[in-house]
């Protein structure tokens, strides 16, 4: 769960960018490798943090709490922030 606030921290899926000044129409895209900056690196530890209530990897870089933590507490999984009213939700502590 996001906050409307953190929507536009989410990163864009890597792909081929398309021309903004041009002459031609805007459907066309540029054939270049992707830059390093924009490649997806497993290897990095900074990356995906782990959850500060129950230890796991998160699932989303710069997330604080995972999806599963994020969802049973009603919380945006980046910054933290109250959304939803979960005393209603009939949950499993399992």
């Amino acid at each position: 769960m996001v906050c409307e606030k953190c929507t536009s921290k989410l990163r864009q899926l890597p792909s081929a960018k398309k021309l903004q000044n041009s002459q031609k129409p805007s459907t066309s895209i540029i054939n270049r490798p992707l830059l390093s900056k924009d490649k997806f690196k497993p290897n990095n530890k900074d990356s995906f943090k782990k959850c500060k209530i129950c230890k796991k990897p998160t699932h989303r870089e710069g997330a604080y709490y995972c999806q599963d933590c994020s969802y049973q507490k009603g919380i945006c999984a980046l910054c933290g922030r109250k959304i939803a009213n979960t005393s209603s939700y009939r949950q499993s502590s399992t």
